[in-house]
């Protein structure tokens, strides 16, 4: 908690406008300086306390593992510098009111009960209630707030603007009630559970995980409950590439039964071996035994399982690429990860599409523009959304007039990535 003097005066700091850098890269610092202080004024002239806080929780960008988690497998995964931003203080009880730039009315819910309600689903009160409630569960505390937040983190973009705002209450809870001693896979599983009984949408755990540890994490999931990770050294600015992520568009109605038949369809092929996820299950067993998976369980199964026992693989042979700094090679996998998510995973082109291709077209359109030096592939749930691509640094801006004159303006975002994960900010 800190003085609201300090708060109003943090973003033209020394120390302020350092960590402005260090999370949304020098170019970027004296707009989100505007936007720090705004959202404090906003805030403070609504609140009546003595201290308030400000919290910060960034997106993420899968690198590898294209549906892995769910099955127990591994990922690549970095935070991003477009984030959620909240100045709050504690209620007196468990009350909530919180304004969100862009809603007319604040968020107002009672935490006294944290029980899932039907006719929140879908909508920022259930992830409110639902964090607070896995928190609780799992032997934390948990109070009301009240403030401001505003979120830059675009819906439907592909860098999980859910799991952001998911860590951003989190880490509300953790700072104000918890002295922030809840550990980054305690949070992070919070939000996953959050997002599952309340918000009611089937989510793996990477992109809480991801926004949890910030920078580069390799992440396996071997034992769900107690995820292990590493850091993973690497700047791809440094090295020449500036790492890009293009919204395509594309009908992103009633997507949920296709999300959440890859994961049904891999356990359906687990379940023949006997094992509640594919983890254990190696390719060689899978083409032994494909004659009869085909029978129980379909070829599109067969397939996807296939594509995850070499993407699984996969998201550690990146992470070696990118520690040893093999870039080259680390690029080869991408474009490998890219090829076997539209040939065996299939999340490239939703079943049935003809008229609406559009990752397809961004795919190819990216390929054409940075030829065999640079990378593109499918990013996050597919279907529909977004694509990621790697282009000289040098290219950026070119590549994005390229790209959003075929997809609309500002469907090109390039990110810099974040070295912190979701937290309190420290004066």
């Amino acid at each position: 908690m800190h003085d609201p003097d300090a708060l109003r005066k943090l973003p033209r700091t020394r120390e302020g406008r350092k960590l402005l850098s260090r999370w949304y890269g020098e170019s970027r610092t004296p707009a989100q300086s505007l936007r720090w202080q705004k959202l404090v004024d906003d805030s403070l002239s609504r609140l009546d306390t003595p201290s308030a806080t400000l919290v910060s929780s960034p997106g993420r960008t899968e690198l590898g593992g294209n549906h892995t988690d769910h099955n127990d497998g591994r990922v690549l995964c970095a935070a991003v510098h477009l984030d959620s931003l909240a100045c709050v203080a504690p209620t007196a009880d468990r009350s909530v009111e919180l304004y969100s730039t862009g809603w007319d009315e604040p968020f107002r819910l009672d935490l006294g009960d944290l029980t899932p309600r039907a006719e929140e689903q879908g909508k920022p009160e259930a992830l409110i209630r639902g964090v607070a409630a896995a928190i609780e569960r799992r032997g934390g505390l948990v109070g009301g707030f009240a403030g401001t937040m505003t979120s830059d983190v675009p819906p439907g973009s592909g860098l999980s603007s859910s799991a952001s705002v998911e860590m951003l209450f989190g880490q509300i809870q953790n700072a104000l009630y918890n002295k922030n001693r809840l550990s980054a896979a305690e949070l992070a599983m919070a939000g996953q559970e959050a997002e599952n009984l309340h918000f009611g949408k089937p989510c793996g755990l990477m992109d809480q995980m991801a926004i949890a540890l910030g920078g580069i994490s390799a992440i396996d999931f071997a034992r769900p409950g107690k995820p292990r990770w590493s850091r993973v050294s690497f700047d791809f600015e440094k090295a020449g590439y500036a790492l890009a992520i293009v919204n395509a568009g594309g009908n992103h109605a009633d997507l949920t039964a296709d999300y959440a038949a890859i994961p049904a369809e891999m356990r359906v092929v687990a379940e023949l071996f006997g094992q509640p996820s594919l983890r254990k299950v190696s390719a060689d067993k899978l083409i032994r035994k494909a004659a009869d998976i085909r029978l129980k369980a379909g070829d599109r199964a067969l397939l996807r399982a296939l594509h995850f026992t070499a993407e699984n693989e996969r998201a550690a042979e990146m992470a070696r690429a990118l520690d040893g700094e093999k870039l080259r090679r680390y690029l080869k996998l991408v474009r490998r990860s890219g090829d076997s998510s539209w040939r065996l995973l299939q999340n490239v082109i939703r079943p049935g599409a003809v008229e609406d291709q559009s990752l397809a077209v961004a795919i190819e359109m990216t390929k054409a523009f940075v030829g065999k030096k640079g990378a593109v592939r499918v990013h996050g749930g597919g279907f529909a959304g977004t694509i990621q691509a790697y282009v000289f640094v040098d290219h950026t801006e070119e590549y994005a007039d390229f790209m959003d004159s075929r997809f609309g303006e500002g469907a090109t975002t390039i990110v810099h990535i974040r070295p912190d994960g979701a937290g309190e900010v420290s004066i």
